[in-house]
């Protein structure tokens, strides 16, 4: 049964990556986020391509494998594409470069749809939708065959199928650290934790995985 899952990586005062720029895609604090993942052994093979073996192993490389397992399609927003770095250039394929590392259909939610889908060689085929989120995870769960889909980011994203009632499973990874600005993720979302169990985990890096299911 196809599930929609998310995974996001915050600080301990609740704030997810803001100020996305060309020189900084992802915000910039997603570097201090994100530094107990990039370092897995799995990030470095899955994304960086690196076959040596080098990364971390334990607690964190145990969520980067699962955070690619299972996975049939994507559904992520305009900024995550990196919309915003060359929003006037019809021939920009997105700043994931020539092999995006998703290797599945994804779902592009922008108001500058329709736009022709861009394949890659990897499977990866990124589609341009405007309609309703609900409409636009129907086709994704088509898509998947029967797998997961997941809802990439950014944390606006995440927090609209959040608050619809659309997510089934919600990792964050959250890091040692303050960050006092950006995007807050635990806004309007009172009573998550009584609809689906909460479970726990602590990192070798210090880092928090909880875990929202139902």
């Amino acid at each position: 049964m196809t599930r929609v899952r998310i995974d996001l990586n915050i600080s301990l005062d609740g704030y997810a990556s803001g100020a996305h720029t060309p020189e900084h895609p992802m915000g910039e604090d997603w570097d201090r986020l994100t530094g107990a993942y990039v370092t897995t052994r799995t990030f470095r093979q899955r994304v960086l391509g690196d076959t040596t073996g080098g990364g971390t192993t334990g607690v964190d490389d145990s969520y980067a494998a699962a955070y690619f397992e299972g996975i049939g399609a994507e559904i992520m927003g305009a900024a995550m594409f990196g919309f915003h770095s060359f929003p006037d250039d019809p021939d920009w394929k997105g700043w994931w470069g020539d092999q995006p590392p998703f290797g599945c259909p994804v779902y592009v939610l922008s108001h500058s749809a329709p736009r022709a889908p861009i394949a890659f060689d990897n499977g990866t085929t990124f589609h341009f939708r405007s309609e309703p989120i609900e409409s636009v995870l129907d086709e994704a769960t088509a898509a998947a065959g029967g797998r997961d889909v997941r809802v990439g980011g950014g944390v606006g994203t995440a927090r609209a199928f959040l608050r619809a009632g659309l997510v089934d499973q919600l990792h964050v990874a959250i890091a040692p650290i303050l960050l006092a600005r950006g995007v807050r993720l635990w806004e309007d979302l009172r009573g998550l934790d009584l609809t689906h169990k909460v479970t726990t985990d602590v990192a070798e890096s210090g880092t928090i995985h909880v875990t929202f299911a139902r």
